[in-house]
């Protein structure tokens, strides 16, 4: 007999099985498209440049308005030697400066020059039209967003389809504000250009003392430079970015401000690749960020393919979240993200939620309507609110000795991003993500008096990397074991490997991950977006469970185990592991014991349940045994020490054998027979299988042809 005949549950449940598996690599591969800023295809710059410096010779170009009164008004209030130096300026400005700064720099014929820029509003009236002529029928791609993707001989062409100031191929050109206050001379593109100041193929640019704002994407964008210096300059009230720089090298952003974008106020993307391949010491980093605030945005800080990035020393603040690494979007070169390195900086108490402008219509309506100036801020990509740094696919990332406190949700929050998400289908890279990201030194839940402002969690990890390690101390982590990290950098102890992470929070980030902010759509289930108690996708998935256990463990007991002391013992452990297991999904408990005493519970339960099997389904015994066994290693894994060696966590075996063994169980209890005996079987059981019981009743007589034996006689001769 085939054992297919003898078990006939095993290939139906391996069948489950792999329909439950191939269930969730479809849930991956339906995983929405990644939208985030696309631009023409770009190489990064060849690092030969430099970080430029700062020029305190006097102007070669000036830019002023022609109202005088107004200008005196603005100036008044000005230290005087500051004053004067401005009142000077324009007279010379009134004579031969310019009105617009498109002006001056198209008049910039030589590298090196200096533009100032005096106190004033600039509009850039000339720059605002829409195109026309042959710049309104460009033949171009369309981003996901809706706007052209022009080439750099496009963008030479037609200047002012998406920039209100266009610098083109200029070389080591510095545009500075002559204002008291970096709030005294704006440019503002009055949400009628993509970009208010864009510096294309422009090595060594310098930008110092001014304020860009109100954009339908960047107020200030860098590409493909080689050396730029972004100095006390405030951007605001963008759709997308405040500060931009994307495929550049050499930079410097310092004492920058920005709040009110829809994306983050500081964005380094596709930094320059020049440490891939190494480990944690490095030669230089392609960019420094220090002595910045970015507050009141989406994030504070983003970076696709912030690849050697150095930020120290700043304070983001106020905003979804804190900062954030990723290598979720294509189109950016250096993927996946590598080597940032943040230090001393304060993040805190980043716990704005603007998810709900985009529910009640707000962000639908046009930029200029939505209220950005009045605090209104419209995300436009998945962020969990409430988090201090996100880091969604990256590698080599350093986190030392920041003051991190004050988030609802999590402190430091770790996960994969699989290669085809960035548009990658070879599958040597799609587990490339996230290794050797190393949190140590930084004070946790702490502000810096030492007042204690708790997170919600410190860590939030799915579980996948190899490498990965945290200070020692974090006040509730998930999961709640967690590697640790040596004195020195690359000493890791409790290491593990996983090619995967957790399947329940897998699946929690491809749910979450489904947002559109263009079509107002916000994924149901998702707690990112509102979804609090059973809305939430993990208690979903956490009460399915207990009611399909419940139900199958329930009428296996009934049929199975009530008359054995240890089956009902085990079913009320089991009863009590669901029961907490529901309990543990939910956000105040899921970084506490809770989870890992729920698992120990239903370890328990189905330990206690196979051996009450064993004389009367001993095949099912087993499995229940082995389910009890990867149960509990599951509890020990996420409770005690995460298991080194093993490319999965015990969690996906455990639901996998689990399928199996619900659909056996439901077989072996459709099954008539009596409840399991109190006693173990005598040496008479069928050791072989699980074999059918013997139908009650009295025994049945022997018949035989002997012959019947002969009547005896008592000692009184009477018969016996």
């Amino acid at each position: 007999m085939s054992w297919t005949r003898r078990f006939p549950a095993v290939p139906a449940a391996l069948l489950a099985a792999l329909l439950a598996l191939l269930a969730l690599l479809s849930l991956l591969a339906a995983a929405p498209a990644a939208r985030a800023h696309e631009e023409r295809p770009v190489a990064l710059p060849d690092g030969t440049g430099s970080v430029p410096a700062y020029r305190a010779a006097e102007p070669d170009l000036l830019v002023c308005k022609t109202d005088r009164p107004a200008f005196e008004r603005r100036v008044a209030g000005f230290p005087q030697e500051l004053r004067q130096r401005n009142l000077d300026l324009y007279e010379r400005c009134e004579k031969n400066g310019y009105r617009h700064l498109q002006q001056a720099v198209d008049a910039v014929d030589r590298p090196g020059m200096n533009i100032a820029v005096l106190p004033g509003l600039y509009e850039e009236e000339p720059s605002l039209p829409a195109p026309a002529g042959e710049c309104a029928g460009l033949k171009a791609p369309n981003s996901s967003l809706g706007y052209q993707i022009l080439s750099y001989e496009q963008q030479e062409k037609c200047r002012h389809n998406q920039n209100l100031v266009a610098i083109l191929g200029k070389t080591n050109l510095q545009i500075e504000g002559t204002g008291a206050a970096r709030t005294d001379v704006v440019i503002d593109a009055k949400y009628q250009k993509l970009n208010a100041i864009r510096a294309d193929r422009s090595n060594g640019i310098y930008f110092r003392n001014f304020t860009a704002q109100r954009t339908t994407f960047n107020s200030l964008y860098v590409l493909a430079g080689d050396g730029f210096v972004i100095d006390d300059v405030l951007t605001r009230w963008n759709d997308e970015y405040g500060f931009l720089t994307f495929a550049s090298d050499h930079g410097l952003y310092k004492n920058c401000e920005s709040y009110g974008n829809g994306d983050s106020g500081i964005y380094p993307g596709s930094a320059s690749n020049i440490n891939d391949g190494r480990g944690y010491d490095v030669p230089r980093y392609s960019i420094e960020i220090t002595g910045c605030r970015s507050h009141h945005n989406m994030v504070g800080y983003s970076g696709t393919a912030g690849d050697s990035v150095w930020v120290h020393d700043n304070e983001f603040d106020q905003n979804m979240g804190g900062a954030s690494m990723d290598s979720a979007f294509p189109g950016h070169p250096g993927l996946p993200q590598n080597h940032a390195r943040f230090e001393r900086n304060l993040i805190h108490d980043n716990n704005a939620d603007y998810y709900h402008y985009v529910a009640d219509g707000t962000c639908a309506k046009p930029p200029v309507e939505r209220g950005y100036e009045q605090g209104v801020v419209c995300p436009q990509i998945s962020m969990p609110p409430g988090t201090g740094i996100i880091t969604a696919g990256g590698n080599w990332n350093l986190y030392e000795d920041n003051w991190v406190y004050g988030h609802r949700r999590a402190g430091f929050f770790l996960s994969a991003v699989p290669a085809f998400i960035r548009g990658e289908e070879k599958w040597s890279k799609q587990t490339d993500t996230s290794h050797h990201n190393r949190y140590a030194g930084n004070v946790l839940g702490k502000d810096r008096s030492g007042a204690s402002r708790p997170n919600g969690t410190d860590v939030w990890w799915d579980g996948q990397g190899s490498g990965n390690c945290w200070q020692d101390g974090p006040d509730g982590s998930t999961p709640g074991t967690l590697p640790q990290c040596g004195k020195e950098r690359g000493q890791v102890s409790g290491a593990s490997a996983r090619l995967v992470g957790e399947p329940v929070k897998l699946t929690q980030l491809m749910v979450c991950a489904d947002y559109n902010v263009q079509a107002r759509k916000l994924p149901a289930g998702c707690d990112w977006y509102g979804a609090r108690g059973l809305e939430r996708v993990e208690t979903q998935i956490a009460v399915a469970v207990a009611a399909v256990l419940l139900l199958v463990g329930g009428t296996l007991w009934w049929r199975r185990l009530r008359g054995s002391r240890l089956g009902t013992a085990a079913s009320l452990c089991g009863l009590a592991g669901l029961a907490l297991d529901v309990a543990g999904s939910t956000t105040p408990l899921a970084a506490t014991p809770v989870p890992a005493v729920a698992l120990l519970l239903l370890g328990l339960w189905w330990t206690g349940a196979g051996l009450a099997l064993r004389p009367g389904r001993p095949w099912l015994a087993r499995l229940t045994l082995l389910l009890g066994a990867l149960t509990l290693l599951d509890a020990f894994d996420k409770a005690v020490l995460m298991i080194p060696w093993i490319p999965l966590s015990p969690a996906w075996v455990r639901a996998l054998v689990a399928v199996v063994w619900v659909l056996w169980a439901v077989v072996a209890s459709a099954r008539p027979g009596p409840a399991a005996p109190a006693r173990p079987a005598g040496p008479g059981d069928d050791p072989a299988g699980d074999r059918a019981p013997v139908p009650a009743g009295p025994a049945p007589a022997l018949t035989t042809t002997a012959e019947p034996p002969a009547p005896t006689t008592r000692p009184d001769g009477t018969a016996a």
